[in-house]
């Protein structure tokens, strides 16, 4: 197994954020653009359901917790205004 380069990931509110591999990092921003770019606003559940079925589809494997890293990925992907948050209530939807 190579070793993948990291990336420093950003966070929406300024505080410390964590560095990912740039490959899991790379494929989940994939998934959850794609997942908005279909025009539904989502909440964090059903991309999270979405990127499942990808990685079933196209028979990858994640190692560790995808939840984990898709709450990053999306945190890192609202600070750089990829994608945005819609409303306050629970569950939270985002859109691009």
């Amino acid at each position: 197994m190579t070793m993948s380069e990291k990336i420093q990931l950003i966070h929406p509110a300024g505080k410390k954020a964590i560095s990912m591999d740039q490959e899991k990092y790379d494929l989940l921003k994939k998934y959850i653009l794609r997942r908005l770019a279909s025009g539904i606003a989502s909440t964090q559940s059903e991309i999270l359901n979405f990127i499942k079925q990808e990685l079933v589809i196209e028979k990858l494997k994640f190692q560790g917790s995808l939840e984990w890293h898709l709450e990053w990925v999306k945190l890192d992907l609202e600070a750089r205004k990829e994608i945005r948050r819609i409303g306050d209530k629970s569950p939270q939807k985002y859109s691009i």
